[in-house]
């Protein structure tokens, strides 16, 4: 299962990913409860969370072609290091309780651009340094830090919260990014050939669009993911709303239930890593979409705290099964020449699209609350993952029936 940390480039990037990740996590739930006791508004929470995610649909493209054309460590590290001082304004800002909602707003929106640039150039350097029997372990390894830290930074966000405030959250978070700092600034890669650097940018934009378009796996995953994306970001934005109106709970009990939801997450990232290749990842995507829709749509009606918890793990395991095995067939198909502008669709779409649910389940959820806004999604995305895996097994039907007939003229003749 841990085969892809033999490597030393990745098992660096994987051990200070895993620490910077916890103090992600940790800023997204003390950011969401911050928000949601300003204003007390699902809505500002969806708002929040768009325009955190929103600059992903706007510049994830561009983002793509620069993974292409530049050093994929460095923009890493330019990246990260804008992120770890827009954690330190945010943290100034609340432990001086000086914090407004637009400021939160404005940061989230930097965050998010900086975030544009960040996943495309990831995913395409993991490519890079792993050799690609190896892909699809390492996509699961890398998926694993995100989802460990799913697990561990709520929970440890919510406590912290309730004893300091929000503030020393934020900065917490900021600190963490030396962790990721450190292990890029020690990777030592050889020059990668950039054969498109002299073409124009929308040139080589495009060449990227028309691959993904045309083939069938990648158009069916990515079409996939977008709704996977939307159906999680719905449950994500309106945890608040579920743990203080449907359980009669604070931040504690919020960091316990999106907790829940990471050790789920975790145990599908473990699941794809112990694959023995990457065959089949196609159902496996449509299975885990359809798994997701279910377990939301059970969650939207549960007022039993119990109950609710071992659901939500349901949820996290479909969610990352389906968006890391994504990931994986895709990269797959792709060409390392390819694999920036590739992985910035994927980008574009996994994170481009959660501002849209998000929005528009903050916005429903002040309309006809949050259970029904929830149990709409899940059908939402059950009837998509069942038209998925239709036209999965429909060419195997297809093919058996006329083999069936073949071998009947055969006994005819």
């Amino acid at each position: 299962m841990f085969r892809s940390l033999h490597i030393p480039n990745f098992r660096r990037y994987y051990l200070g990913q895993l620490i910077s990740l916890n103090g992600t996590w940790m800023h997204s739930v003390a950011q969401a409860w911050l928000v949601y006791r300003l204003t007390g508004s699902s809505f500002m929470l969806g708002l929040v969370t768009f325009c955190n995610l929103a600059p992903v649909l706007l510049l994830s493209l561009v983002a793509g072609v620069a993974a292409d054309r530049f050093n994929r460590r460095k923009m890493l590290i330019a990246v990260h290091s804008f992120a770890m001082l827009q954690a330190l304004l945010l943290a100034a800002l609340t432990i001086t309780d000086t914090v407004e909602p637009w400021h939160i707003v404005v940061l989230a929106t930097v965050l998010g651009a900086a975030r544009a640039f960040e996943v495309p150039a990831r995913h395409a350097l993991i490519g890079e340094i792993i050799p690609r029997e190896q892909l699809s372990n390492a996509i699961g390894l890398s998926s694993s830090t995100f989802n460990a830290a799913r697990f561990v930074g709520p929970a440890i966000a919510g406590a912290l919260v309730a004893w300091w405030g929000e503030g020393p959250v934020f900065l917490v978070n900021a600190l963490s990014f030396s962790a990721i700092l450190f292990a890029l600034i020690g990777m030592r890669l050889e020059k990668r050939p950039n054969d498109a650097a002299g073409e124009p940018i929308g040139a080589h934009l495009i060449e990227g669009l028309r691959f993904a378009a045309g083939h069938a796996q990648i158009r069916g995953g990515l079409l996939m993911l977008g709704m996977v994306s939307m159906m999680s970001s719905a449950i994500t934005v309106l945890m608040p709303v579920f743990a203080a109106e449907t359980h009669a709970g604070g931040s504690q009990l919020m960091g316990v239930m999106m907790s829940a939801m990471g050790a789920g997450a975790l145990l599908g990232a473990l699941r794809l890593a112990a694959r023995p290749s990457g065959e089949g990842l196609e159902r496996v995507i449509g299975w885990a979409a359809f798994g997701l829709a279910v377990a939301a749509c059970v969650f939207s009606t549960l007022h039993v705290l119990w109950l609710t918890l071992p659901v939500l793990v349901l949820v996290g395991y479909g969610h990352t099964t389906a968006a890391a095995s994504a990931n994986a067939m895709i990269q797959l198909h792709t060409d390392d020449a390819l694999r920036g502008r590739v992985m910035s669709i994927f980008s574009m779409i996994f994170l481009g699209l959660m501002p849209v649910g998000s929005l528009l389940g903050g916005w429903a959820a002040e309309h006809v609350g949050a259970s029904a806004t929830i149990t709409s999604f899940g059908l939402a995305c059950g009837l998509a993952s069942s038209l998925y895996l239709w036209s999965l097994y429909k060419p195997a039907r297809a093919d058996r029936q006329s083999a069936s007939v073949g071998g009947q003229s055969h006994v005819n003749r």
